[in-house]
């Protein structure tokens, strides 16, 4: 994805709340050989953006001046209660780069398993993202989960991830993490009707 951003001139509180009065988000862009640079985004354009998933876990070309850098979503400060964007921040990244960054897991193929095509089991997803470690030009948009052979008592963990070439979860000390499991359907236990045990009991007093 492109955006396009450009330098901003003046700094601080009052100036940055001036620009948001104008239609504008301040941002920052930092790392690299380069030193950090204050920018301006059009904040629409930057409203719309972040709604689609690929604005927060892909590698995005970053149009200013002219010139386009390779940049990534590090942060992003909303407005307690408006929608607006206060504030954010991307980070300069090229082949060398090497990134940690939670990623969104996509799933699949739920309705064609065992699980629920044949015991009307329900999957529940335990983890919807997880964080990954690889070079910045493989980083995936997404990670997919394909759950077309899950059976009935069982769980998926990480371990079970097909993962991209080069792509490495984080578990920070965990060793398989659970993802998804399995719920299996609740039975209805029919209860006996009270009325009818009320008037058996009825019955009973009047033959005495």
């Amino acid at each position: 994805m492109q955006f396009v951003a450009f330098e901003r001139a003046k700094q601080g509180t009052g100036a940055s709340r001036r620009l948001r009065i104008t239609g504008r988000a301040p941002g920052i862009v930092f790392g690299g050989n380069t030193a950090a640079a204050t920018i301006e985004l059009d904040h629409n354009a930057l409203w719309h953006a972040l709604k689609k998933e690929a604005f927060h876990a892909s590698i995005l070309d970053m149009e200013m001046n002219g010139k386009v850098e390779k940049v990534l979503l590090r942060d992003v400060q909303y407005h307690p209660y408006k929608p607006q964007v206060l504030h954010v921040d991307f980070q300069r990244v090229d082949e060398k780069t090497r990134l940690h960054k939670k990623v969104p897991l996509h799933f699949v193929g739920a309705e064609s398993s065992p699980a629920v095509k044949n015991d009307r089991c329900v999957i529940n997803h335990v983890v919807t993202e997880i964080e990954i470690e690889c070079l910045a030009m493989q980083l995936p948009e997404f990670i997919e989960v394909n759950l077309s052979a899950v059976e009935k008592g069982t769980a998926l963990h990480t371990g079970d991830i097909q993962l991209p070439a080069g792509v490495k979860i984080v578990t920070h000390g965990r060793k398989n993490i659970t993802i998804a499991t399995v719920v299996e359907p609740v039975e209805e236990v029919v209860a006996a009707p009270v009325v009818a045990a009320a008037d058996d009991k009825k019955k009973g007093k009047g033959k005495k």
